[in-house]
């Protein structure tokens, strides 16, 4: 028949060998960088589409919300994203409707799945004991995230909060004998660990469950599974983003209320970067805000011409009697960051904040974050790579969650990005 075509199917792409679902942005990067600096290509991604990297990471966005809706973003995100393994990344300090996640990602696994959980990454200080959730040695309820404003951790027994039993993995035992216990206590099971030995045994008795086993946890966990999965399709050629001149500016936003992002702050302001802070009445007013927009790409390249490095900062106000949003606030700042990023091209991004960086590279037309397969040693936490498509494609970024890090976290991160557009 003439005049007509036979309908093209839409092309078929292969299953990732990893998928990792996490309820935040930051979140996502930190733990797909473990497996980028084990070997593996990987990506952070923002939006629904298609990349020919072993690893993907995504994100839910749904740590602040209520449990159905967590559980249904969950179901959705995963369904966007098909993978040959799958992990759960849950928060160090176990904020959000953990259970309802895991749930949903169980039940599309099928009856015989089982979730491994053990949120600990020794690293950083965060640790499981006696089913207890540690940071520095202290119940995370009795530290600062217990009072966090959108998400406050009141139960510190990781069983008693997830409704699950502990699971212990006898060290002279092997990984079948452990598996086996996993699966007698199922669907759902909390391990200890303290130590990067732990993490390594229970990686051990994940990869004895086969494809019934749902790892759970942070950074840590997914470091130890990095190290012992493989990938079963060959890496794609990644290029490398154009040079640029190493003393060039770098741009850093805070979006995060967490009291260490403000200690982290004040490090790089005590070093001579250059601050600029809304007020709660800029943000919360469109004629301010839009007042103070307009008058930011000249207050930001005041003093450009100078031959030292540039740190710009972009920080959230401190919290007053004036409430502001967190959602707001993030928004706002990912708004003014994309406007420099725009008219000062600096040499590379440093966000704090997951809401703030899914929002900031949304502003930049960007689909996700390539990130790096070698250690920039940006430090535990922060994952580092490039932009992936929009005008800022290959710009440099380390995106890092707001409790994670030393004072200088922010100081060595900000040198990280510099440093990689320079290598380049």
């Amino acid at each position: 028949m003439t005049g007509s075509a036979e309908p093209v199917a839409p092309r078929r792409h292969r299953p990732h060998d990893v998928v990792i679902v996490a309820d935040d942005v930051t979140g996502a990067g930190d733990t797909a960088v473990q497996f980028a600096e084990a070997g593996w290509t990987a990506e952070l991604r923002l939006q629904p589409g298609t990349s020919e990297a072993q690893v993907v990471a995504v994100s839910s966005d749904s740590r602040a919300c209520p449990a159905s809706d967590a559980a249904a973003r969950v179901r959705r995100t995963t369904a966007e994203t098909p993978g040959v393994r799958m992990f759960k990344k849950i928060d160090s300090t176990v904020r959000g409707p953990i259970r309802a996640e895991v749930d949903a990602l169980l039940e599309e696994l099928g009856p015989e799945a089982v979730a491994v959980v053990c949120p600990a990454f020794p690293g950083v200080g965060r640790t499981v004991v006696d089913g207890t959730v540690l940071v520095d040695g202290v119940p995370v309820g009795d530290t600062p995230v217990g009072r966090d404003p959108v998400t406050p951790v009141t139960e510190s027994h990781l069983p008693t909060l997830l409704g699950a039993p502990r699971v212990r993995l006898d060290p002279a035992g092997d990984p079948a004998e452990w598996a086996t216990r996993v699966r007698e206590s199922g669907p759902v099971v909390v391990v200890d660990a303290a130590t990067d030995a732990d993490l390594d045994r229970i990686a051990h008795a994940i990869g004895a469950l086969g494809d019934d086993g749902l790892p759970v946890g942070a950074a840590g966990l997914a470091g130890a599974l990095a190290r012992r999965w493989r990938p079963s399709t060959p890496a794609a050629p990644v290029s490398a983003p154009a040079p640029a001149d190493p003393g060039g500016t770098v741009l850093v936003v805070v979006t995060s209320l967490h009291a260490a992002a403000r200690t982290q702050v004040q490090a790089l302001l005590d070093g001579g970067a250059t601050h600029h802070e809304p007020t709660p009445h800029q943000l919360l007013d469109d004629d301010a805000w839009q007042a103070l927009l307009d008058s930011l790409p000249a207050a930001a390249a005041t003093g450009a011409d100078t031959a030292r490095p540039r740190t710009i900062v972009l920080s959230a106000p401190e919290r007053g009697e004036t409430r502001v949003p967190p959602d707001l606030v993030a928004r706002r700042l990912a708004e003014a960051a994309a406007r420099l990023v725009r008219t000062i091209t600096p040499a590379g991004l440093v966000v704090t904040g997951g809401d703030g960086a899914r929002a900031l590279l949304a502003g930049l037309g960007s689909s996700g974050i390539r990130l790096d397969t070698t250690g920039t040693g940006a430090g535990a936490g922060v994952a580092t790579g490039t932009v992936v498509a929009g005008p800022a494609e290959g710009l440099p970024i380390a995106t890092k969650a707001g409790g994670f890090g030393e004072s200088d976290v922010l100081i060595t991160a900000a040198h990280a990005v510099r440093r990689r557009r320079s290598d380049r």
